[in-house]
């Protein structure tokens, strides 16, 4: 046994002794309140939660194939409670929970909702440990198990093994180099001893907010905010990168990643754009109320047009009407002079619980522009809804029209805030809507 494979087996063992006072049998007449650390076991590991209860062992705190995402539980009273996610710098507010009683295993039990993306965790609790799973309602049977413990604060591993090196910075990255077409990335890392966090940007959109650790020369990043479960696991090489990326239970990939000041993604202002000879932009579709939204039509006459191919599935997508949804209220000069419509393109199969689920969304997210039904969550339904566009490759897709109807600018993904373009993103959009609003 190596000098560090004994150094980490031993720190593993003592975090294991320690960490066992951290779970007692206190009872709460809600949930502890504090700090969680939860898991989605994306490869169903069979151990019966009264063992996640009382032993503690080298796998359960580290284990590859895990998950893991931090949590608080937050009381108002007595009796109400709310539950805030972490993800780096990232709080996802939580507040939409149901609570009661499962009367044939006399456990607690609630559900964390999460409306805005149709998803929700259905969870028993009993002390300081939560076992059950994460639903997905938007797709068949796609169900995630999940557990959680509290009073561990820690996100991978309590262990500090020191790096062998600073991931600190932009790294050049191929996702999917198992597969025929690789994709373009880019890995914008920040690194504090073992604490790691960043996100990746590609030509399509960001994966988010991403937290993790580096401990020796392996590395690890997750993300989970409802709508989806990032596992980033890699090792380092020298000034090379290798690893293995989960979407859930449903994607998985390799990667690797490279130093390269010259590498660069293509301009997301390039990506879609009208068909020489096309026409213009003409649509008719209906709101979740059954008002009808046609353009060309007086409604937006003399106006500055933001149509956005979006999901309500899509975080990148809740990224940007975010962003719209801010702007408007901090320029109110320009949004008089603005239409924008979001074209939500969605997983549900039925026409009204689609329609239900926008009606929700808007409602939450504060939305005071139009959302519309455009049709399934698919790039060719966006071409077919869109087909003066030459295509559409990701959600989402903005398309900006001046007063006089003319295409000025067609954006694919969005870099949001986790990543280092959204602050130039902001600027350059406002920059445009003052020179459209001045023509």
């Amino acid at each position: 046994m190596s000098f560090f494979t004994k150094t980490v087996f031993f720190a593993f063992a003592a975090a294991a002794i320690f960490s066992g006072c951290l779970t007692t049998d206190t009872a709460y007449t809600r949930i502890a309140p504090g700090r969680w650390r939860g898991v989605l076991e994306l490869e169903k590991f069979n151990m019966p939660v009264r063992d996640k209860d009382t032993i503690f062992t080298l796998k359960e705190q580290f284990r590859e194939g895990e998950l893991p995402f931090n949590f608080e539980v937050k009381y108002l009273d007595q009796q109400r409670f709310y539950i805030e996610i972490f993800n780096g710098a990232e709080r996802i507010r939580c507040d939409s929970i149901q609570y009661g009683r499962d009367r044939s295993t006399a456990r607690d039990t609630f559900n964390i909702f999460f409306p805005e993306y149709g998803s929700y965790i259905h969870a028993a609790v009993r002390g300081g440990v939560m076992q059950g799973e994460w639903v997905v309602t938007t797709k068949t049977n796609y169900r995630i198990p999940f557990y959680a413990h509290a009073g561990r604060d820690y996100r991978f591993t309590s262990l500090n093994a020191a790096p062998v090196a600073d991931l600190s910075g932009d790294w050049a990255t191929l996702f999917g180099i198992d597969q025929a077409e690789p994709e373009r990335a880019i890995g914008e890392f920040r690194q504090q001893g073992n604490h790691l966090e960043g996100t990746f940007r590609t030509e399509t959109g960001d994966y988010r907010f991403l937290e993790g650790t580096v401990q020796g020369r392996k590395f690890w990043l997750s993300c989970f905010d409802g709508a989806h479960a990032y596992l980033f696991s890699g090792s380092i090489h020298g000034d090379t990168l290798r690893g293995e990326f989960r979407s859930g239970t449903h994607y998985r990939t390799l990667w690797n990643a490279w130093r390269d000041p010259d590498f660069h993604l293509l301009n997301p202002d390039s990506i879609s754009a009208l068909k020489p000879g096309a026409s213009g932009i003409s649509f008719s579709l209906a709101t979740p109320e059954g008002k009808t939204i046609r353009f060309p039509s007086d409604a937006f006459r003399g106006k500055i047009k933001i149509f956005t191919l979006m999901g309500t599935w899509c975080p990148n997508c809740r990224d940007e009407q975010q962003f719209l949804v801010e702007f408007l209220k901090q320029n109110p000069g320009l949004a008089d002079k603005m239409e924008i419509v979001g074209f939500a393109f969605e997983r549900y199969k039925d026409v009204a619980k689609a329609n239900a689920h926008i009606q929700t969304y808007k409602n939450r997210m504060g939305i005071p522009f139009e959302l519309v039904y455009a049709g399934p969550a698919d790039k060719k339904a966006a071409g077919n809804v869109f087909p003066a566009l030459n295509e559409v490759v990701a959600f989402p897709t903005m398309i900006i029209l001046d007063k006089a109807n003319n295409v000025r600018r067609v954006h694919t993904g969005f870099d949001g805030p986790a990543t280092s373009r959204y602050a130039a993103f902001a600027r350059e959009f406002s920059g445009l809507m003052r020179q459209l609003a001045a023509e």
